[in-house]
């Protein structure tokens, strides 16, 4: 009898065990993972020999067109992202948007707030507004959100680029976001705002409304002015 007793509790012990692992690797598969669009990016051969026949064929709409049928659709998921990634960092627009299109395409895609983001911030830089715009209203229809504090490097990359209105739109849907506001983010967009004073008299009033201890540290007067001579300039 005691025999039979201390089976069963070694049957309900393994049990335990092996439920409590099965929870274990459970919860480590259903954890939330690291963005594919964060991940370090490494090509492959597959992926390097595309990039570079895609810079060399863009001028040639029917190779080009013929060639992202025969090749950009076969890519590993891990190469399509790195291609797009090296795309950015050489600001190839063409490409970038055309890769762009494919990838919202595959069946593994799923919206994500750091792809939008880095397709921003690469417009942004070459003050490519109108691509911009097409991106924003996908985004949007897909219904991603960003963080106030990714808000704040996307509009600061326009102000940067000289794209004040597309900045500022882009802070009206930051003023709508769900997400509570910040205030270092509002500190990053005043200071990219220092060229546009009535722009940033705006932003610096939401700013007090919405952090009423807190002091926004002007510019002097003369570097307002300054700078507002150099766009005057800039646009002559």
């Amino acid at each position: 009898m005691l025999r039979v007793g201390t089976n069963l509790l070694r049957r309900l012990s393994s049990n335990r065990r092996r439920e409590s692992f099965g929870r274990f690797i459970a919860g480590s598969a259903s954890g939330p993972s690291l963005s594919i669009w964060r991940r370090k990016k490494e090509m492959g051969k597959e992926g390097l020999m595309v990039a570079k026949e895609l810079k060399r064929l863009q001028s040639d709409p029917v190779r080009f067109d013929r060639f992202m049928k025969s090749h950009v659709s076969r890519l590993l998921r891990s190469d399509l992202v790195a291609v797009l990634a090296e795309f950015h960092r050489q600001d190839l627009v063409f490409l970038s948007m055309k890769l762009y299109d494919v990838v919202r395409k595959e069946i593994w895609y799923r919206p994500d707030m750091f792809f939008y983001r880095d397709m921003l911030m690469m417009l942004a830089r070459n003050k490519k507004a109108d691509e911009a715009k097409r991106v924003w209203e996908d985004l949007k229809k897909e219904e991603v959100l960003f963080d106030q504090h990714t808000f704040g490097d996307i509009m600061r990359a326009f102000l940067d680029s000289g794209l004040p209105s597309e900045a500022m739109d882009i802070y009206d849907e930051m003023r709508r976001s769900p997400d509570p506001p910040l205030s270092l983010p509002y500190r990053v967009i005043l200071k990219g705002l220092v060229p546009y004073p009535e722009l940033r008299e705006k932003v610096k009033d939401d700013f007090l409304e919405l952090f009423p201890d807190m002091i926004v540290y002007d510019p002097p007067e003369d570097l307002f002015e300054d700078q507002e001579w150099r766009r005057e300039s800039d646009e002559d």
